[in-house]
């Protein structure tokens, strides 16, 4: 109700804690508030809030347009409804090593539990796309070190993104990210592996927490839970996956609305009121007014 209970302090303490225990954490990407809600009540472990939706949501592609102010903003909208840890991805720090380390600052003041950078070069593209260019190791050394030397809660997660693995190879990320983790990166997020056997690699050559991106339509094999488990990685990110399935559904349903003039035959593909209402616990605001919640649902979207 209205925010979460709980504290953004209390929810990077438990993403911590949780990484300490070993287990796969599993992150769906929201796009909104209430896309995080949902996520929270089908029991997953944290929210991920994609560069590339962030992007979308706004109409413009993947290429480094979204500024900090309009990521920050929108991270904050959809953090603060749910208790579970929110990490956010920033592209490339939004400018130099002292905008990182700004950047770092806004988050923690609005509530993510962390986040991750990545070593492509501006303008950057979707890391399931060819012709990526990096900057050097030193330069992305650089902006972890000020992002690490800039963060205050030493529970919010840094996470070094490195998509090397298409122009240097899986030795030459696996170089990168050695040095990531030693300029004071907590864990890595090694983009568009290939397959089992590149996680697996990687997995053996870096002891750090490691994220696996199952993002569809892209490089990497998508494997399950119980494969990413036993190859030993820590969070396995479904970033644009909600965002896939809206958007599909949009387009399904407003083209037979075009075609039909009505959405009747639709009723029974849709989130009803009563679902709607009771996902946004609006009942619970009565606390507050009790004229509020002062009404019957109809019967059909009572059984609905």
């Amino acid at each position: 109700m209205l925010h979460a209970h709980q504290t953004p302090a209390q929810k990077r303490e438990t993403l911590r804690h949780s990484l300490e225990q070993g287990d796969l954490l599993r992150f769906p990407g929201a796009f909104s508030p209430l896309v995080a809600l949902m996520i929270e009540r089908l029991g997953f472990e944290g929210i991920y809030l994609s560069g590339a939706v962030l992007a979308a949501d706004l109409g413009l592609p993947d290429i480094g347009l979204t500024t900090l102010s309009e990521v920050s903003a929108r991270s904050h909208t959809i953090a603060r409804v749910t208790n579970l840890p929110a990490i956010v991805d920033i592209d490339t720090g939004f400018g130099e090593p002292l905008n990182t380390a700004r950047t770092i600052q806004v988050l923690e003041d609005l509530g993510l539990s962390g986040c991750h950078l990545e070593d492509q070069r501006n303008p950057k593209r979707c890391g399931h796309l060819d012709y990526k260019q990096l900057v050097s190791p030193d330069e992305m050394v650089q902006k972890i070190r000020a992002a690490a030397e800039a963060r205050r809660d030493p529970n919010f997660l840094l996470i070094a993104r490195t998509d090397a693995r298409a122009s240097e190879g899986l030795d030459g990320a696996i170089e990168r990210a050695q040095h990531y983790l030693d300029s004071g990166a907590d864990a890595i997020f090694p983009e568009a592996l290939m397959n089992r056997k590149e996680f697996e690699h990687f997995r053996k050559a870096i002891d750090a927490p490691l994220i696996a991106n199952m993002t569809e339509f892209g490089k990497s094999e998508l494997l399950d839970i119980k494969t990413l488990r036993n190859l030993g990685y820590n969070i396995v990110l479904y970033p644009v996956t909600p965002l896939r399935l809206a958007m599909h559904a949009v387009e399904s349903g407003l083209r037979l609305v075009a075609e039909h003039g009505t959405q009747r035959e639709l009723l029974d593909v849709m989130q009803s009121r009563s679902e709607l209402y009771n996902l946004l616990d609006y009942e619970s605001y009565t606390r507050f007014d009790r004229d509020l919640f002062n009404f019957s649902l109809p019967r059909d979207e009572q059984a609905g």
